[in-house]
C-alpha cells in the first residue's frame, strides 16, 4: 500500500479566514470611532482574553478579570483608537477612566445584539494547542434554534473531519 500522507495546508487557510473575520471587527470599530459614533441602535459586546499577548489592561481590572472580559461599546466609551492589528478604548470602571488595549487576536467573541450578529473565535491558547495537535477540534456550542437567535459565523464547517 502506498503511504497516503494527508496534504499540508501551507496556505494556512484557517488562519487567513480568522484574520479576515477579525477585519469585520476592525471595520465596525472604525465606524464607531468616527465623530458620529456607532450608527442607530448598534452596540458591541467585545469579549477578549485579558492575558493574551499584546493585551494592556490596568492591574486592578486584570485582578477582577484574570482570564476573560467583556466590554460594551454603546453610549459611554471614549478615545476609541483603531489600528490595523489592535484597538484601544477608554471606559469607566467605578467612575474612574481606564484605557484598555488589545490586538484583534485576543478577541474571542464580537456580538452586536441590535441585529443578532455574532462572531466567535478560538482563544489564542486554543489556536496554539490545535497547531500542536492537528487532530484536535475545538467544540463550539451550536447557535440557539429559531430565527431570532444570533447569526454565528463559525469556521468549524471548513475544518477537515
Amino acid at each position: 500500500m502506498a503511504d497516503e500522507t494527508p496534504p499540508v495546508d501551507e496556505m494556512h487557510y484557517e488562519q487567513l479566514a480568522q484574520d479576515a473575520l477579525r477585519g469585520v471587527i476592525r471595520s465596525a470599530l472604525e465606524r464607531a470611532a468616527m465623530p458620529e459614533g456607532i450608527p442607530g441602535a448598534h452596540h458591541f459586546y467585545v469579549t477578549f482574553k485579558t492575558r493574551a499577548p499584546g493585551v494592556s489592561v490596568p492591574p486592578d481590572v486584570l485582578a477582577k478579570y484574570p482570564d476573560e472580559m467583556t466590554v460594551v461599546l454603546q453610549h459611554q466609551y471614549w478615545d476609541l483608537k483603531v489600528e490595523q492589528d489592535r484597538f484601544s478604548v477608554m471606559l469607566k470602571f467605578g467612575g474612574m477612566p481606564k484605557v484598555l488595549s488589545m490586538p484583534y487576536t485576543a478577541v474571542t467573541r464580537f456580538y452586536d445584539p441590535s441585529v443578532q450578529f455574532l462572531l466567535q473565535f478560538e482563544s489564542p491558547a486554543m489556536v496554539e494547542e490545535i497547531a500542536d495537535e492537528p487532530e484536535a477540534v475545538a467544540d463550539t456550542p451550536p447557535p440557539p434554534t429559531g430565527d431570532d437567535g444570533p447569526k454565528v459565523v463559525s469556521l468549524d464547517q471548513f475544518r477537515k473531519k
